[in-house]
């Protein structure tokens, strides 16, 4: 009888480990055709997968993912959280919700608070509007803390990405970046010094974002300019300028934690302090009282008339690759893919809980975008300036399949404040579940 047992036990540790080990895509390794959608961080799965963040490069096909709602002109106040909803529950439908969050945003005196217990990756506010070209301005004032970091970015599935970063041991201190399908060139970045405290004080920052610039501006002045000509790649023979539609990323998350590497634990500062001063009710903090898009015409030349949607056509990932369609964005359910947009459980109250594909991208502890890492020499690539500061000329590059396939995700949250460390909610509820019936087997045995 306990051999038999025995052997139940190992084929369900076998079964159970083909059924949640999860898919991984990056650097041209593509996702299979029942997982379609490569997350931004280098997971395959549907549902949430393949909405806002979809890898359309990397995924089973370009129209794995679905189509990313068009650019809105709107102030964003935070009054209250009734347009903001769970990455858990987000079907791709932008007419009910303006942002999609990732671990415990909390509503406080008119402003959304993003919020970073002990033992969670913080918190993660993401557009469910894309902007293809635009100027942006958000309000806020940042967390602070060794190990703490505070971001404000726009970041495009094609790994484009533009940056406001603040690094909580440095509160006088704006760092701005740029990046272009992901490729991680630390030179890039520039720094804003002489802020008055940019914890204890809101400041507006700006990025104007336009087919040729990137004007990046703090209280109203210009801090930093990048032409989109000094960025000329001869070898890929292209522009390593931003140039895809993005989401509007608010997030504060622990550059500090022991499991990122030593690069990025270094540049923020070192490690989170569980016990700081700058904590409040068991979590820092970052406080977001608006944000604002005005959105710019298409690029000339762009593809298509339609108003809803915007859509990639080819894997260049630059300007000519993307189409302006009327195509759908919402899915039935956390089943749906691109390619199959009605997908729903066999049971209208089934959840996603009960399937056995990822729906939902899990956890990790780096950052948002491509600069989620920091190279391990310690080095950040900045040049420090109160003006124009960063310069594109370096060649401290990295592959795409390496800081941004790793970085920023989280799952739904829990009361105790943030999204928690250590994977896919799903995953981690059926791992579980394993775990108590391999118990259960092996109280029987004995």
């Amino acid at each position: 009888m306990a051999g038999r047992l025995l052997q139940s036990v190992l084929l369900l540790a076998a079964v159970a480990q083909t059924v949640y080990s999860q898919a991984t895509c990056g650097g041209g390794k593509q996702c299979p055709e029942d997982k379609p959608c490569c997350s931004q961080y280098g997971e395959c799965g549907v549902g949430a997968y393949c909405l806002g963040g979809c890898d359309p490069v990397n995924s089973k096909s370009l129209d794995s993912c679905v189509p990313s709602p068009q650019c809105q002109s709107k102030t964003y106040n935070f009054d209250n959280l009734d347009r903001v909803v769970s990455n858990t529950k987000y079907l791709g439908d932008a007419s009910k919700a303006d942002w999609v969050s990732s671990g415990q945003p909390l509503s406080h005196n008119g402003q959304v608070l993003l919020t970073m217990a002990e033992g969670t990756v913080g918190t993660l506010l993401a557009s469910t509007t894309y902007v293809w070209y635009g100027k942006i301005n958000a309000r806020f004032s940042t967390s602070a803390g060794a190990g703490v970091v505070t971001a404000f970015i726009l970041l495009g599935d094609s790994k484009d990405e533009i940056d406001f970063e603040f690094v909580g041991v440095e509160l006088e201190t704006a760092e701005t970046n740029f990046y272009s399908q992901g490729v991680t060139n630390y030179n890039n970045g520039g720094k804003t010094t002489g802020l008055t405290d940019v914890h204890e004080n809101m400041h507006d920052y700006e990025i104007d974002w336009q087919p040729d610039t990137i004007t990046w501006s703090i209280d109203g002045k210009v801090v930093r300019t990048l032409d989109r000509d000094s960025t000329w790649n001869a070898t890929a023979n292209r522009y390593s300028f931003p140039q895809t539609p993005s989401r509007v990323q608010l997030s504060l998350w622990p550059g500090g934690l022991p499991t990122n590497g030593e690069g990025t634990i270094e540049w923020a500062g070192g490690l989170v302090e569980w016990d700081s001063q700058y904590m409040t009710n068991g979590y820092y903090y970052a406080a977001f009282d608006s944000v604002s898009v005005q959105c710019y015409d298409p690029p000339a030349g762009a593809q298509g008339s339609g108003t809803k949607a915007y859509i990639f056509t080819d894997k260049s990932m630059t300007n000519a690759s993307v189409e302006m369609t009327n195509d759908n964005t919402v899915l039935k359910s956390l089943l749906g893919t691109g390619t199959n947009m009605s997908a729903d459980y066999a049971h209208s109250s089934a959840s996603a809980s009960g399937s056995d594909v990822a729906t939902v991208p899990g956890l990790n502890g780096a950052g948002p975008g491509t600069n989620g890492q920091r190279p391990d020499n310690g080095t950040d690539g900045g040049s420090s300036s109160s003006d124009n500061g960063g310069d594109n000329s370096g060649s401290n590059t990295a592959s795409t399949t390496g800081s941004a396939s790793t970085g920023f995700v989280q799952g739904g949250g829990g009361a105790n404040g943030a999204g928690q460390l250590g994977g896919n909610s799903e995953t981690v509820l059926k791992g579980s579940l394993f775990a108590v019936v391999v118990a259960i087997v092996g109280l029987c045995v004995l």
